[in-house]
């Protein structure tokens, strides 16, 4: 399918591994020009090689923490008017609420919310004037269904929800969409951490904590990152223009609710 953005320039954050490589992946398949980033230089480079090989697509790679205003200037330094915009970040760590003390909760915010409004601030005034836009944030399946262990992503990310629904409804009528993409649990470095603080707070094995995971799902499997990054690119694509301000659950049916 011809996604009708073939030549559109994008930035992809948090996209070394995981699913923001995935969601990159698929951008640069469909004709994209890709920013990609990461804060580990090296494996950001071999991402960006295998980007290139695999697809043939222009890849300019940033290394920097886009939490930071330093980084957030250079990743607009290397694409100062992207047509595309996806907003990921790296969530806190698994813990128990007790455990958060004001700095650790403020963090939270600002990786998870703070930081991809600051950076659609940026973005959207040019997609507006061109009347194309795409920005898809990468959120979780735990915003809808919070879990514990997960509470400061969980509130950070819904926040950014709410904040961003108004957003949406404000620039769709210049052809520039807000979506959100709400993962459930997916075959990436995170999830296995995830799994791992879970498996010694639980004394079971590590297959063990991935089977009880896996269980909870009704399609009986993890996702894999490139059918993540192939419904980002859809959402990114010309097709998707009336589709704005929407939570779409990728969770392989675990949320168990008709709405």
């Amino acid at each position: 399918m011809d996604l009708g953005i073939a030549g559109r320039k994008a930035i992809v954050c948090a996209s070394s591994r995981g699913l923001g490589r995935a969601c990159a992946h698929r951008l640069a398949e469909a004709g994209c020009e890709v920013v990609i980033n990461g804060i580990d230089k090296d494996r950001l480079a071999a991402t960006a090689a295998e980007l290139r090989q695999a697809t043939g697509a222009k890849i300019t790679a940033v290394a920097a923490d886009v939490a930071s205003p330093e980084g957030q200037k250079a990743l607009f330094a290397a694409c100062p008017e992207p047509d595309i915009l996806v907003n990921n970040n790296a969530g806190p760590p698994f813990r128990d609420f007790r455990e958060l003390d004001r700095q650790k909760m403020i963090d939270g915010v600002v990786g998870n919310m703070i930081v991809a409004i600051e950076l659609i601030q940026k973005a959207i005034e040019p997609m507006v004037a061109k009347k194309f836009g795409r920005i898809v944030n990468i959120t979780s399946g735990s915003v809808k269904m919070p879990l514990a262990g997960l509470d400061l992503s969980s509130g950070a990310r819904a926040g950014l929800t709410a904040f961003l629904a108004g957003v949406a409804r404000s620039v769709a009528a210049s052809n520039v969409t807000i979506n959100f993409i709400l993962p459930g649990i997916f075959d990436t470095d995170r999830f296995r951490s995830n799994v791992e603080s879970t498996a010694k707070k639980k004394n079971i094995s590590y297959g063990d904590a991935v089977a009880l995971n896996v269980d909870s799902v009704p399609a009986r499997r993890m996702g894999a990152p490139d059918e993540f990054g192939a419904t980002c690119a859809f959402l990114c694509s010309a097709q998707a223009g009336y589709i704005t301000g929407q939570n779409l659950l990728i969770d392989g049916g675990r949320f168990p609710g008709a709405f």
